[in-house]
């Protein structure tokens, strides 16, 4: 599998142009493994979490118009029923971020099965929920989630070597709130992990909301993600642009970049894909 380590826009722009045979030769292994007018189907490929080559599962469940292939959402492993963006993360967290086993994690969910992975891997990881004000931060419901918000985090300073925060930010208004605590909340020398809704062609972020007078403002029409906690959805307020890993740095981390991913041997099918990565 080839990372490039991205920093901005203008890098991105270079990788575009010089890696273009290999997206187009990309692109055109998927028409060739899609077949025509099937529901469903499968792809060879080597699941990280599971250790093994199996059938990665393929369907147009997640696809929006149903007429083409959510590669980020679906290939999926039959051994662990990881999808794609579910094993890349693991792959990617074992790679760049170093983990010992009693690194000290935190993770911005507590019941979806990526949090379960890592309070498996690595017993000193904290998970928490978004659960609203009625429950005081910091506290555990009955069911003993955890109650957190990234903007004001009840953990001392210096608490943690990694924070992984995947898919959360774009619902967060005052997301550079969030960054400053995932900065203060972090060891000298700890590492962010993150995912978010990326525009990789553009320098701007993409507000699609925002809070003002306590009232939501549309900017664009209302986009809603899927929600664990219910069937309801959550807001999405912005997607990124590359000024995100600026606003990142001064938000108190010496440097961020973003991972450039794409492997037909793992299933990380979908053309180019990003997680990001911040190091204080």
């Amino acid at each position: 599998m080839k990372i490039y380590r991205i920093r901005s826009y203008d890098e991105f722009a270079a990788h575009a142009l010089r890696n273009k045979n290999s997206i187009d030769a990309h692109t055109i292994y998927l028409d060739q493994v899609t077949p025509p007018g099937s529901s469903e189907f499968t792809v060879s490929g080597y699941s990280y979490p599971a250790g093994k080559q199996v059938e990665f599962l393929v369907d147009f469940q997640h696809s929006g118009d149903g007429n083409r292939v959510n590669w980020r959402e679906r290939v999926c492993c039959p051994k662990t029923y990881f999808n794609n963006r579910m094993r890349a993360t693991f792959h990617l967290f074992d790679i760049e971020m170093e983990p010992y086993p009693d690194s000290k994690l935190y993770i911005t969910e507590q019941i979806t099965p990526i949090y379960t992975y890592f309070a498996e891997k690595f017993p000193n990881t904290i998970g928490s929920e978004f659960l609203g004000e009625q429950l005081p931060f910091g506290t555990a419901n009955i069911d003993g989630i955890r109650n957190e918000t990234l903007c004001d985090l009840s953990f001392p300073d210096q608490s943690f070597d990694m924070v992984i925060s995947l898919d959360v930010l774009e619902h967060i208004p005052e997301y550079s709130k969030a960054f400053k605590e995932c900065a203060r909340v972090l060891k000298n020398g700890g590492r962010l992990m993150w995912s978010a809704p990326f525009v990789p062609s553009s320098q701007e972020n993409l507000l699609r909301a925002i809070i003002r007078d306590n009232e939501i403002i549309h900017i664009e029409s209302p986009e809603y993600h899927g929600d664990p906690l219910s069937g309801d959805g959550v807001l999405c307020f912005q997607h990124f642009g590359w000024e995100m890993l600026d606003q990142v740095r001064s938000a108190g981390f010496s440097d961020a970049y973003a991972l450039c991913y794409c492997s037909t041997e793992f299933g990380y099918l979908g053309g180019d894909q990003f997680m990001f990565i911040a190091i204080k």
